[in-house]
């Protein structure tokens, strides 16, 4: 019996060295980390704007800015109409599979509630999209960890556009992002100061663990082609770009996760560790849902903004569609 358990003791121990990252760093020090998302704020933000639509309280425009990168992000902005402000402002930052189209129904709603709402699209999305890259790619974890890092000084730049506007009152900011927008919320929780409150919803705060644990139909069909050695290597090369190593330093920011108990995208181990690694104030909210959340996630949510950034009463919508992811 005892060797019998001393095989099992050694298989298991085989079994986790044979799947850990090889020679991944600590993750870097505190400043040194700050470092990869700074960028020159006395840049002109060459904002060109063009309204599309108003409709019910709702004014919408067609938006882009420079970015710090190079080229331009593309984005809607969303405007109370018939108001006075100066409004909440809201960030909302789409999944992998998304775009700046992704939470348009949910954004409308939370503007009826009083609040200007930004939704860029992230490098090689939507609009921005560029043959053969995707931000999301273990494959290439060179190009996926400059994308996480200019997602990040793409969102701080949009942090700027909300801050300079005169019907944004600066200190009831929030952000609000899905699956890759909630992972990458994560670490701008850790650098971005000016943000009061960050909703997470479906996020893991390691992508390359994301990567191996995922149970999504793609996900497992995508590792069938990834070696050993490609997966170390992202793990190596992302190691501090890893959202776990900054939605701790989040606070004074409030942060509130959200998951589905259902969700085989982003395992429940991985959002787990993730919402533990969050730094108080905090909220952690689990649903009966898979990846895509329920209204009721939504409604607990506007709630939330009601509490953090003082936005208006929300109804409770008809459909889920566009609300949480």
């Amino acid at each position: 019996m005892r060797r019998y358990l001393r095989v099992c003791v050694w298989i298991c121990c085989a079994l986790a060295l044979a799947f850990a990252p090889a020679g991944a760093p600590a993750h870097a020090g505190r400043e040194k980390a700050l470092e990869l998302f700074a960028y020159d704020a006395s840049r002109p933000l060459d904002v060109r704007e063009k309204r599309i639509r108003k409709e019910d309280g709702v004014e919408e425009y067609d938006l882009s800015f420079a970015s710090p990168m190079g080229g331009r992000v593309t984005a809607y902005l969303l405007v109370p109409s018939g108001g006075k402000g100066p409004y909440a402002g809201i960030l909302l930052m789409h999944g992998a599979t998304g775009s700046r189209r992704s939470l348009l129904p949910g954004a409308r709603i939370l503007c009826r509630a009083g609040a200007v709402c930004l939704l860029p699209d992230a490098p090689f999305c939507g609009d921005r999209a560029e043959m053969g890259k995707r931000l999301v790619d273990i494959n290439k974890p060179e190009q996926m960890r400059a994308g996480v890092i200019q997602s990040v000084v793409e969102l701080r730049r949009a942090v700027d556009l909300l801050v300079a506007r005169p019907d944004v009152d600066r200190k009831r900011i929030a952000f609000i992002g899905s699956s890759l927008g909630g992972s990458i919320g994560g670490i701008l929780a850790g650098v971005e100061k000016r943000v009061a409150a960050y909703a997470l919803l479906v996020a893991s705060g390691s992508w390359h663990e994301a990567a191996l644990k995922s149970r999504h139909p793609l996900a497992r069909l995508a590792r069938l082609g990834v070696s050993k050695q490609t997966i170390d290597k992202a793990a190596t090369l992302l190691a501090d770009v890893d959202p776990i190593h900054y939605v701790g330093h989040a606070a004074p920011s409030a942060l509130l996760f959200q998951n589905g108990r259902r969700d085989t995208t982003v395992p429940a181990e991985c959002a787990q560790a993730y919402q533990d690694a969050g730094s108080q104030p905090k909220v952690c909210k689990w649903y009966p849902s898979g990846h895509e959340l329920d209204i009721d996630a939504f409604m607990d949510r506007a709630q939330w903004l009601h509490e953090k950034i003082g936005i208006g009463p929300v109804p409770r919508p008809a459909h889920n569609g566009g609300l949480n992811h």
